[in-house]
């Protein structure tokens, strides 16, 4: 169980760019894959993991791990999905003001960029599915104007995004 829970989060720490929320559909595919969680689990998850301090794929490793194979599951997880990124960051910062002058190098990083963009999107779009955004309900209703408040906040004001889960945690206490 534990090679499986380290060589998994280990391709996923390999393949996967973008950041956490880039890596997300990665993470579904796989741990569902594996009937490690359910969809559903795993939103909750991630839902978790996005509010805690960290970066959120570490995190969400974490908790897959430990609710997989408890604390030994928990650790394989982040340190295997780690590997990837220190050694990547290692190798690219010793040779990066030489690649970065490289015109092909410069390309792949901007055809990157919309491949990055699209997965955060889909990744947010899962999301929102899962949780029953796109169907009509009064909770549907409330979530999507939370949502649309906490985006104007965020965009508008330029509201810390610490106040923001504050509210919206203190709202979802109120109104459901």
């Amino acid at each position: 169980m534990l090679l499986d829970i380290f060589l998994t989060f280990l391709l996923i720490g390999f393949v996967s760019f973008g950041g956490g929320y880039a890596i997300i559909p990665m993470i579904e595919l796989e741990v569902t894959r594996h009937g490690w969680m359910t969809s559903p689990e795993l939103i909750d998850v991630i839902a978790v993991a996005g509010m805690s301090p960290g970066p959120i794929a570490t995190n969400t490793a974490v908790f897959i791990g430990f609710h997989t194979a408890g604390l030994p599951g928990a650790i394989t997880a982040a340190v295997a999905i780690t590997i990837p990124s220190v050694l990547i960051v290692l190798i690219i910062a010793a040779f990066f003001y030489k690649l970065n002058e490289i015109t092909v190098v410069q390309s792949a990083f901007y055809g990157l960029r919309p491949v990055v963009t699209a997965l955060i999107i889909f990744a947010a779009y899962s999301f929102a599915l899962s949780n029953g955004l796109f169907s009509i309900s009064k909770e549907t209703l409330i979530g999507g104007l939370l949502f649309l408040f906490c985006l104007f906040a965020l965009m508008k004001f330029k509201w810390h995004p610490a106040l923001i889960i504050l509210i919206a945690g203190l709202a979802g206490i109120v109104l459901y």
